[in-house]
């Protein structure tokens, strides 16, 4: 379980004021769409004491006033983030006078008993008014610092604003104001001077709150990715937006302008983070990895056979992992983004660096059904001859996960962040897709074909393993007959070059004014200079030709494949 730090609990809270502001500007109130074309209910954050003065930021000083409509009741109130209690300070009608970053919790009592719901206030003190034709995304962390562990949550004031004709401003009121939590994320990014968090919203309670975000379905955990070492600022974005239309699993993502304050003042422009893909994380819920909900009473057929999602990532720490029972491990090779260990065996049977994702925690019998089933398929692929392997995984999408993988030239590809998934009384699949910002000729990624420099030519060949399965895959002719048909049918559509074209105008289009300043923050030559082992990849200062690189890339990378599948 994540721990949350101790100093600090915040508010998440949207004020009624809010909601019925929202709906007299003509804008979808808190608790509307979905993202999905659906309706959603999503809790009231806000109590049974209106607030005169929604959330929102202000300059210098804001009023803020408390009401109640329950009969004989005082307000009492907090701003320290504590809940309020009947010992807490009288609210008299006097309205509040704030001059810093301050969350106001209220709620009714009567008789010195609570009575009703709290409510909550999120007031963020600024010294600029910045917009955007991006969604802009602040988040305050109440002079705590910055985070630097990733287990440990630092409280949080989250607001959004999306652009209201053309424009988002901070100084208007924001689309969505939220109590939450947020920890640094990642491997090797959790480094990056543009930090990486998972942020998770809560509600009141201090539980989880779902909610939707930029237009997406409503969750309550999003992750905050900088595309830090991807000056095209759009490898991600894209990889994720192809997957999804090839049929594979993938995170939906947003653009948004981040401004993070770690320090006890004013949000200000030192504050600013540059641009973020905020993106939906990997779990098993009905708006994402749509899967049956293991419970943990499912312990016999058919209810255990799903759903599960697992990945590969070399050199994996985090629990529940599953051990391969074949006979030598597989030997695993650092390479680029380190991380790699030697390994006993020569060429081995058995994965290395598998771990659960979902659920967790897994009890006994799932682990073992689990365990069993991915070994028989792992057996499957390394008999000789190859073994019906199709009996226990879904071919087309290893196939498309192949072709992405091979495309991209992922540097992680196969052995980092390679996510599988297993529905009830289904195959395995592969995905949901993860992690392609050090891939599609970028920093540390290589060069598209052999002939200029490049690595093995296939990446499925290369040193860097953990289970050997696509090297066996690939050796079927039968296997990569099918390969050859979904790739040249693919060239006609979706990795025409046509295709690849639109799709990357798409995805850049919006970014043409925001660039500007994200690389006034991030500069490319400080950038390369700061790679710290990461090798390789494009050197050129401009944002047009960092997309003029992954362009060539991709024209480059096509021919190769057409040229080389068998």
């Amino acid at each position: 379980m994540v721990k949350r730090a101790r100093f600090t609990w915040l508010h998440r809270s949207i004020s009624l004021a809010l909601v019925a502001l929202s709906v007299a500007c003509g804008q979808a109130p808190p608790g509307g769409a979905s993202g999905d074309g659906t309706t959603e209910e999503i809790p009231s954050l806000l109590g049974d004491v209106a607030f005169s003065t929604p959330s929102q930021t202000f300059r210098d000083e804001i009023q803020v006033g408390m009401s109640t409509t329950i009969a004989g009741a005082e307000i009492r109130y907090t701003v320290d983030g504590q809940l309020p209690t009947a010992a807490s300070t009288l609210y008299t009608g006097e309205p509040l006078a704030l001059t810093a970053t301050t969350q106001v919790r209220a709620q009714a009592f009567v008789g010195g008993a609570a009575s009703g719901a709290v409510s909550t206030g999120l007031y963020i003190a600024r010294t600029i008014d910045a917009t955007s034709d991006l969604p802009i995304i602040v988040i305050d962390g109440y002079g705590e610092g910055k985070p630097t562990d990733k287990e440990v949550y630092f409280d949080a004031a989250v607001m959004i604003w999306e652009p209201v004709n053309g424009v988002a401003s901070i100084a208007s009121l924001p689309t969505m104001a939220m109590r939450g939590g947020y920890h640094v994320r990642g491997q090797s990014s959790a480094n990056f001077p543009q930090t990486p968090y998972k942020l998770e919203l809560w509600g009141n309670d201090d539980k989880d709150l779902d909610y939707p975000v930029l237009g997406m379905p409503a969750d309550s955990d999003w992750a905050l990715i900088p595309p830090y070492y991807d000056r095209t600022l759009i490898r991600n974005p894209f990889t994720f937006t192809l997957g999804r239309d090839m049929g594979l699993e993938a995170p939906r993502t947003e653009f948004a302008e981040v401004y993070l304050n770690y320090d006890a003042r004013s949000i200000g422009e030192a504050d600013y983070q540059g641009i973020y893909w905020i993106s939906e994380t990997i779990k098993n819920n009905k708006v994402r990895t749509d899967l049956k909900e293991l419970e943990e009473t499912d312990r016999q057929l058919p209810d255990i056979s799903g759903g599960y999602i697992f990945k590969f990532d070399q050199a994996a720490a985090e629990e529940p992992k599953l051990t391969c029972t074949g006979s030598d491990p597989l030997p695993s090779f650092g390479g680029f983004g380190g991380g790699g260990r030697p390994r006993p065996g020569d060429g081995g049977t058995c994965w290395i660096d598998l771990e659960v994702v979902d659920p967790d925690p897994l009890n006994d019998e799932q682990k073992t059904w689990l365990t069993q089933y991915i070994q028989e398929f792992h057996d499957t692929v390394h008999q000789t001859p190859i073994g019906d392997y199709a009996a226990y995984i879904d071919v087309p999408s290893f196939i498309d996960y192949l072709i992405i993988s091979e495309l991209t030239l992922n540097v992680d590809a196969y052995v980092r962040s390679a996510y599988y998934h297993k529905d009830r009384d289904q195959k395995l699949k592969a995905g949901p897709l993860w992690d392609y910002n050090f891939a599609l000729g970028g920093v540390g990624a290589q060069s598209a074909t052999p002939e200029s420099g490049g690595d093995t030519g296939w990446r499925f060949s290369g040193q860097r393993n953990v289970n050997n399965w696509y090297q066996k895959l690939t050796a079927d002719p039968s296997f990569m007959a099918q390969v050859k048909t979904r790739y040249t049918a693919l060239r006609q559509t979706h990795l025409s070059e046509a295709a690849i074209e639109q799709r990357m105008d798409g995805l850049s289009a919006p970014l043409s004014q925001a660039v500007v300043r994200d690389f006034a923050r991030w500069p490319v030559s400080d950038i390369i200079e700061s790679t710290e082992g990461f090798v390789g990849g494009p050197t050129t200062p401009t944002w047009e030709g960092q997309l003029q690189v992954m362009r060539d890339f991709l024209k480059a990378r096509l021919a190769w494949m057409d040229a080389n599948l068998p």
